[in-house]
């Protein structure tokens, strides 16, 4: 391959401004076509992108011969067939977090893909992000001197619509099990085994507070990574208000972050007291994206792969008590 040519299963608000744009304006990348069960929003997508072809049929979509590599954006449900679909069709797959619903169907997808040969991607974006690049080289350079513990806090206020009792995939454990914590924790989990290392044990408590939905609303979970390091994490839905902050203590310094927005990373030490300013590019998806591309094409690594997604999945399942 010189070039690689997605396609984009599932056009929805993800693809708007966080990653459609960005498989358009990577090196040797190029948006080809994209799909939507309802077809007009499909075209819609398509006219407003610029993007030459639209279909309202996975299957077209999948079987189109100028694509080379298909981007799954679909609610974590339908994951794992469309993984197996595609790579059935012989094309790398990029699959939208959580990787899937249980720990158990992404070590399907893993297997089948790579009985395939078929490289498979999941976009926990913020491993490429110069932001969570710079935290790394910061813990990797000791900076902290040894890291002893991580500690997590999300707070959130309920959202309007959850206040309403309007239903939707994200709440719904039938499309998506875990909730907001499968949503928005699978990025603060994920990025803390990027920056810090592979989690090997993890346990937890969950429950359902407020009741505004069928999920869970409150996670306490407790966890450790392979070099010992400890961890905690709570991560609250039906808040007073909102809080997004990650410490990593070590026993010379401690390194405190949000994951979701642009708040200076402050690092504190020795020498005092550092704030360093890092924002995210315009389209939140395409330095990953870009990593992608380069390892598709042989000329770089992606560092977020199926087998680190799962992971993922993995630690989710354990703080939630979830036994397979």
């Amino acid at each position: 391959m010189k070039k690689i040519r997605w396609g984009i299963i599932g056009c929805g608000a993800v693809t708007e401004v966080k990653s459609g744009p960005g498989f358009q304006k990577a090196k040797n990348s190029s948006l080809v076509a994209v799909m939507r069960r309802n077809g007009k929003l499909a075209q819609d997508y398509a006219q407003r992108h610029n993007v030459p072809r639209w279909y309202d049929d996975s299957k077209k979509l999948i079987d189109d011969p100028e694509i080379n590599a298909v981007y799954i954006a679909t609610p974590p449900s339908s994951h794992k067939d469309l993984t197996l679909e595609v790579a059935d069709a012989g094309k790398p797959v990029y699959v939208e977090k959580p990787m899937a619903n249980s720990y158990n169907e992404c070590q399907e997808m893993i297997k089948y893909c790579s009985e395939k040969n078929i490289p498979l991607f999941a976009a926990y974006y913020r491993r490429a992000l110069p932001r969570f690049i710079k935290i790394k080289s910061l813990v990797d350079n000791g900076n902290i001197g040894s890291v002893r513990f991580v500690n997590v806090a999300f707070h959130q206020k309920p959202y309007p619509n959850d206040l309403k009792g309007k239903n939707h995939w994200r709440i719904n454990p039938e499309i998506a099990v875990g909730g907001y914590f499968f949503d928005l924790a699978s990025h603060m989990l994920d990025i803390i085994q990027y920056l810090v290392g592979k989690i090997v044990f993890a346990t937890g408590i969950a429950s359902n507070q407020m009741e505004l939905y069928e999920a869970d609303d409150m996670v306490s979970g407790i966890f450790k990574s392979g070099s010992g390091i400890h961890g905690t994490g709570v991560w609250n839905f039906n808040s007073y208000g909102n809080l997004d902050r990650t410490e990593i203590v070590g026993d010379r310094g401690i390194i405190t972050f949000s994951t979701f927005g642009e708040s200076p990373i402050v690092v504190e030490g020795l020498k005092g007291i550092q704030k360093i300013k890092i924002k995210n590019p315009s389209h939140i998806q395409q330095p990953l994206i870009q990593t992608i591309v380069n390892e598709l094409l042989g000329t770089g690594k992606c560092p977020s792969s199926g087998k680190s997604a799962a992971q993922t999945n993995w630690v989710m399942e354990k703080i939630l008590g979830i036994e397979e």
